[in-house]
């Protein structure tokens, strides 16, 4: 099997990763409920994996590092917290329906920043724009799902910070992929993102930072294992907003995989995957009536292409027929294909993981080679 669809959830795990969530499978009980052995292992899982997100992201403390069940979950907690205190809520032209439809369902009135595809200058200039409207509540794709176009958040960090204004990174496609220091980043109010995509973990696991002292409302509200004579719900964190037991299995699987990326070498993975990017660039813009879009200076491992004349959608069936994964369609995210004009058609995507190889690409590229329009 060819798998590239690792921005959707990653398939081919390290073996460290399957060992330690079946090891909580059969000794880990019910987290902060009991005193007995098995709850206490659960427990030590959970702070555990508390203290390597802690590290990941250079955080204060581990309580700021909150699970959810994906990165969904961890939008819409965010969302529901901090959008209700802004003035105005601006969004990138590129955000996934995770951040978009939750803002619908609330009747948010949202600017959205308009930028060209792997454009670092329009998006600064958008967000400026967005600060001049009165904006002061920012979502940020960090890696763009669809087109792995990066955003600069470094420097719009800077430029909230310097008008008291504040992000949300979504870093679903960014975290165990590029380094995030929030200890760095002034204007960030919560990072959200999955466990089981660049993080290694299982599927049903996600994370919330929380980057600031702020009182926020939960999402969901019940038992915590904490102040249980109490009907309101703690007001500390990480218990504020931590309601039923937590996935202990997929924790487990997402702390290994934390301290895999941690043991790794970053540098090196970061090269290897502009490898990988620069060969099927190469070698898909070399076939005839495919369009690929692209920009390595400014793009992670996650790429876009679509066919002038089959769509993505049967192309996508019949690179599965020969066991190659990829995905095809809107990715959840149609905003990103109205800014980019790929609403139409949608797009086939590929995307990169910590073991896919060159010869992964031979292998798509001499399919898509292949295709024989009258058969599709």
């Amino acid at each position: 099997m060819v798998y590239l669809d690792n921005a959707a959830t990653t398939l081919i795990r390290p073996k460290s990763i399957i060992k330690a969530a079946n090891k909580a499978m059969l000794n880990a009980a019910g987290y902060g409920r009991s005193g007995h052995k098995a709850a206490i292992y659960a427990g030590e899982i959970v702070y555990k994996c508390r203290e390597m997100v802690q590290k990941l992201f250079n955080l204060h403390s581990p309580e700021q590092a909150i699970f959810t069940l994906n990165a969904t979950h961890a939008l819409n907690q965010a969302i529901y917290s901090f959008v209700p205190k802004a003035k105005k809520v601006a969004i990138t032209g590129y955000e996934h329906n995770s951040v978009v439809r939750p803002l619908h369902a609330r009747d948010i009135d949202y600017y959205i920043i308009e930028s060209k595809l792997f454009d670092e200058k329009s998006m600064l200039l958008g967000v400026q724009k967005a600060l001049d409207k009165g904006c002061d509540l920012f979502i940020i794709n960090h890696i763009s799902n669809v087109f792995g176009q990066i955003a600069p958040i470094e420097q719009i960090d800077k430029m909230l910070y310097d008008a008291n204004a504040s992000m949300i990174i979504d870093a679903s496609q960014s975290a165990g992929k590029r380094k995030i220091d929030l200890c760095e980043l002034k204007s960030v109010k919560a990072l959200c993102t999955a466990g089981h995509k660049g993080l290694l973990g299982l599927t049903g696991t996600g994370i919330l930072v929380v980057c600031t002292d702020e009182m926020l409302n939960p999402l969901m509200q019940g038992g915590t294992g904490s102040l249980s004579n109490d009907l309101n719900q703690p007001y500390m964190l990480p218990d504020r907003l931590e309601s039923g037991t937590p996935n202990i299995v997929g924790i487990a699987s997402l702390s290994e995989g934390i301290n895999y990326i941690l043991s790794s070498d970053y540098e090196e993975n970061l090269k290897h995957e502009q490898i990988l990017l620069a060969k099927v660039v190469k070698e898909l813009s070399q076939i005839n009536n495919i369009e690929v879009f692209s920009n390595n200076r400014n793009q992670a491992g996650v790429l876009s292409f679509r066919h002038k004349k089959i769509p993505c959608e049967k192309i996508a069936e019949s690179l599965a027929e020969d066991n190659i994964c990829v995905r095809a369609g809107l990715h959840c995210a149609p905003l990103a294909h109205k800014s980019a004009g790929t609403l139409e058609t949608g797009t086939v995507r590929i995307s990169f993981g910590f073991d896919t190889k060159i010869k992964d690409i031979d292998k798509l590229c001499s399919k898509l080679k292949s295709l024989n329009i009258d058969k599709i």
